[in-house]
């Protein structure tokens, strides 16, 4: 066990005010799918008494890693250190074969945007194939449910060749913006619409060509290695580019990106860059409420609810910015959606490692959702918009999910069509 887990677990005093708040204890109720049952587990691990074997795993990756029990305790233990730690001694989970593709996937696929366009392009071609819906009928259920909840893959991917956008008027700020590896392929418009409100913020947006995956995948699976080297491409594509800010549009990997001085700090080389590096990082969001926008956005009228997405609002602290940021668009009501603040059941690839669990989880959700008559549901995570959308599939809502980047881009058209 690391130190930081180590140190994290002695610091639980056991009291239990975490129970309600974690989503695997309040669907089984058991003490082991907890944050303190886990915590007991992990210290016993660490201190010899039980082995990291098959069971240890199970409870270990059932949890979601939504970090809501660490905005509950009162000591501030801060379980996401603890579930890294351990699961960094087990490994990647499931069976040879499912190990064996998630080492793959995050060892060979997400260090490489080359090789994920070609495999998202394979994979458009056999979204576009008559021969889907055949193979739906000869692979496994389990199989079939995950990849129906990969969202159609777009034509075109968000730009990948290092580019200086400009402001409009007076420039305001100079800003990197971390593309991302999922947003640039599956998001790209939500990327789009990132960079088309930070411009007419009078910001310049610098986009390096050598940036990476954040890394946060492969550290939520136990994988280390490659993720220091993810960083690490991160933090020298964008530290010498004079940037007032960093900014990113995923709430997941905008957490990754804000730990890397601590990720790194044993690092003689990168330890001083990354805590530089991590200081900058700002969701947009976050951001877009620091700097007061510079355009006024136009009238919406739409009913809208916010989703908050576990990483932004435990993992982050952030919370009243998205919100004020959509109650500052004229028209638009936002109606407060009861708990918010628990996991969809996205979690990465929990949806697809734990299906069932996750579907429960989704549909307490979506409960929740139906309640409050929205046109729309906001959030800023690219799992939360797959997970939800494919509540709204599976209900037959009539609700749109929208990055709460394009609600704003979306307000800030209505300005140029005025004109």
């Amino acid at each position: 066990m690391a130190n930081a887990g180590l140190d994290e677990i002695y610091k639980c005093i056991h009291c239990g005010i975490c129970l309600p708040e974690c989503p695997t204890y309040r669907v089984t109720r058991l003490e082991t799918e907890s944050p303190r049952g886990r915590i007991h587990l992990s210290r016993a691990v660490a201190e010899g008494r039980i082995e990291p074997n098959e069971r240890f795993e199970k409870h270990i990756y059932l949890c979601l890693g939504c970090r809501a029990c660490e905005s509950a305790c009162p000591s501030g233990v801060r379980f996401g250190k603890i579930l890294e730690s351990a699961r960094r001694i087990i490994g990647p989970p499931g069976s040879p074969l499912g190990r064996f593709l998630i080492n793959t996937a995050l060892k060979r696929l997400f260090p490489s945007p080359t090789r994920l366009r070609i495999l998202a392009r394979i994979l458009r071609l056999y979204q576009k194939s008559p021969f889907r819906n055949l193979l739906h009928k000869l692979l496994p259920d389990g199989l079939v449910q995950a990849e129906s909840l990969l969202p159609e893959i777009p034509e075109k991917f968000f730009f990948s060749e290092e580019e200086t956008l400009l402001h409009t008027g007076e420039k305001r700020f100079r800003v990197g913006f971390i593309s991302g590896c999922v947003m640039s392929i599956l998001f790209g418009d939500v990327n789009e619409a990132t960079v088309r409100v930070l411009r007419r913020n009078r910001c310049e947006v610098v986009i390096p060509k050598d940036q990476s995956c954040c890394g946060a995948l492969n550290v939520h699976n136990g994988e280390t290695r490659v993720a220091r080297e993810m960083a690490k491409r991160n933090i020298d594509a964008f530290l010498d580019k004079d940037l007032d800010a960093i900014v990113v549009n995923s709430a997941g990997c905008g957490t990754m990106l804000k730990e890397y001085g601590e990720f790194l700090r044993d690092d003689p080389r990168y330890s001083k860059k990354a805590e530089i590096f991590s200081r900058k990082v700002k969701d947009i969001s976050e951001f877009l409420s620091e700097i007061s926008p510079s355009q006024a956005p136009q009238r919406l009228n739409l009913r809208v609810t916010y989703q908050d997405p576990c990483h932004l609002a435990h993992g982050q602290k952030i919370i009243n910015q998205p919100r004020d940021l959509i109650r500052s668009i004229p028209g638009v009501e936002l109606v407060e959606m009861e708990s918010s603040n628990r996991c969809c059941g996205s979690a990465g690839i929990y949806n697809i490692t734990h299906p069932e669990m996750s579907e429960v989880i989704l549909d307490d959700k979506m409960e929740n959702i139906k309640k409050t008559g929205a046109d729309a549901i906001i959030t800023s995570n690219p799992g939360c918009i797959i997970q939800i959308k494919s509540g709204i599939k599976k209900y037959n809502l009539k609700m749109e999910v929208l990055h709460i980047v394009e609600l704003i881009d979306r307000a800030y058209k209505k300005s140029e069509e005025k004109f």
